[in-house]
């Protein structure tokens, strides 16, 4: 169809395009696929276990399951989801800069981008029903974040303690509103056991405690009705997962924010610096990585043991809580994941450097690419395959078994990706967003 005057020719070519028109950053694609894949460790025993599925062999040595979670907390734990939001703050000023350039405000677009996505994760959790979705969080935070994009690199770096600190700060006051509860609630509950009559205010303390458990420590019989419902109908399921994903959504809210914010704002640091765009020198990568593991590993081993021997079930967690008003090992838990992360990035990078595994990593590009759809695409095949309207595997499987699947899927996506990307110029996620983003609708198709 012809373009009806020159206004409208002028007005498509100075239009803000998405990033398909503009140069990609190789490096930076890998490392999201990097991250992608590797959440999926992370989040798959959500999508499948019952609660406190870890309790009959959190401190069994000789279960193989025990060594897998040990792995995983170690190696992966945080360390995915750091990296996913340090990547997504990278992506903040990639989006950006090219835009601002030409002279031309990002600001509406990139907050149009943000709200769709917030929408695209309030329907990844309560239509796919998946209870950790990011999306919805990204979207929200990634409009905060914007607001310091252009900080100097040495702020937006400090910012991460502090930020950190803040977070344990609003964490350790939430646990000990808990640790209140529960101590007025053993008060109350030893009065009533020797025959007082309790006045209003202590059976409201019971009340209260009674409802905090049975929002956050279900008992025996509730993890049962849980179970049953997760392998029920699609209705079952979302009558189970929507309520607790909308309390993460609001009611939580507050203590998501700084941990993703934190992350975001290094990630656009470290792009400034260079360091997520290879302008460091192969002998300061070889240097994080040696201070990253160095460091991070024996806190990260140490705070494992640590809470295996104190936190191994509910039991123990409130024997603990009764005892300690502050966790400060829980300190560590920040300082720990971003030294590995940092490490594990450096790795990747030295590794690209040299030329090694290149199958992988043009695998690990072309789902970093297609991020958008691969992560959903995780929830779609997980819920098909363990939620009662699709497979109902639900708490069928041992700990370490899932780990069959999330290989199974990793090989899949790496071999789909880049096939798709010979054809398609975008996943069919990061299609649409696109076209919802500008307005109109954008190129699909290879030519």
């Amino acid at each position: 169809m012809a373009l009806s005057s020159t206004t409208e020719v002028e007005q498509i070519e100075q239009a803000p395009k998405p990033a398909v028109f503009t140069e990609r950053i190789e490096i930076i694609d890998i490392i999201r696929g990097v991250a992608l894949l590797g959440i999926l460790i992370l989040n798959i025993p959500y999508f499948s276990m019952e609660e406190y599925f870890s309790e009959p062999w959190s401190q069994d040595t000789s279960n193989p399951n025990f060594w897998v979670h040990a792995v995983n907390v170690i190696l992966f734990e945080g360390k995915m989801r750091a990296l996913f939001s340090m990547v997504f703050g990278a992506g903040i000023v990639l989006f950006t800069t090219n835009k601002e350039k030409s002279g031309r405000s990002a600001t509406w677009l990139f907050y149009k981008r943000m709200i769709w996505l917030t929408l695209f994760g309030l329907a990844h959790a309560h239509l796919i029903l998946w209870i950790g979705d990011i999306l919805y969080f990204y979207g929200l935070i990634g409009m905060l974040a914007f607001l310091f994009r252009k900080m100097k690199p040495k702020y937006l770096a400090m910012g991460v303690p502090i930020v950190a600190v803040i977070g344990f700060v609003a964490s350790t006051l939430f646990m000990q509103n808990i640790r209140g509860e529960y101590l007025a609630y053993k008060e109350v509950k030893a009065l009533q056991d020797s025959g007082v009559e309790l006045g209003d205010d202590q059976l409201a303390a019971l009340d209260a405690w009674e409802e905090t458990r049975k929002e956050m420590i279900p008992n025996k019989e509730e993890v049962v009705e849980n179970t049953l419902l997760m392998k029920g109908s699609y209705a079952d399921v979302a009558s189970h997962i929507r309520p607790k994903a909308w309390d993460g959504q609001t009611k939580y809210l507050i203590f998501s924010v700084w941990d993703m914010l934190a992350l975001m704002l290094l990630g656009i640091a470290l792009y400034k610096w260079g360091f997520l765009t290879m302008k460091w020198t192969q002998a300061q990568y070889i240097k994080t990585i040696w201070i990253g593991y160095g460091i991070g590993l024996p806190l990260v081993i140490f705070s494992f043991v640590y809470n295996t021997i104190h936190f191994h079930n509910v039991e123990s967690a409130l024997a603990f809580f009764e005892k300690h008003s502050i966790n400060w090992v829980a300190l560590i838990y920040d300082f720990q994941r971003i030294l590995i992360m940092m490490a594990h990035v450096a790795l990747v990078i030295v590794l690209y450097q040299k030329g090694l595994f290149s199958w992988l990593m043009k695998g690990w590009r072309a789902v970093g690419q297609l991020a958008f759809t691969n992560y959903v695409m995780h929830s779609v095949i997980c819920t098909l395959v363990f939620f009662g309207y699709g497979l109902s595997q639900y708490a069928e499987w041992e700990y370490f078994q899932l780990y069959y699947l999330v290989v199974g899927i990793w090989i899949f996506q790496l071999l789909i990706s880049p096939i798709w990307l010979k054809y398609f110029l975008f996943g069919p996620l990061e299609w649409l967003w696109r076209c919802l983003t500008y307005g109109r609708i954008q190129p699909f198709v290879r030519r």
